[in-house]
């Protein structure tokens, strides 16, 4: 990842990290899901990472996705 990249929300939930990433982007705001569960038992998390400059914006918008 990028330098300029942070990571703005969190879930151990597939759909709920599918679901903020649609948000952002029907906002213009890049976003992508970097998937830190384990393959084979499934525990871990999901972040979503934002561009430095939108982060503000991105979890105003997400403030109410609940993880």
């Amino acid at each position: 990842m990028e330098k300029n990249w942070v990571c703005i929300y969190n879930t151990t939930t597939v759909y709920l990290a599918e679901i903020a990433k649609d948000l952002l982007h029907e906002k213009e705001i890049d976003a992508v899901i970097i998937n830190k569960k384990d393959s084979n038992y499934q525990f871990g998390i999901l972040e979503i990472y934002v561009e430095r400059n939108n982060a503000i914006k991105a979890k105003h918008i997400l403030k109410d996705v609940n993880s």
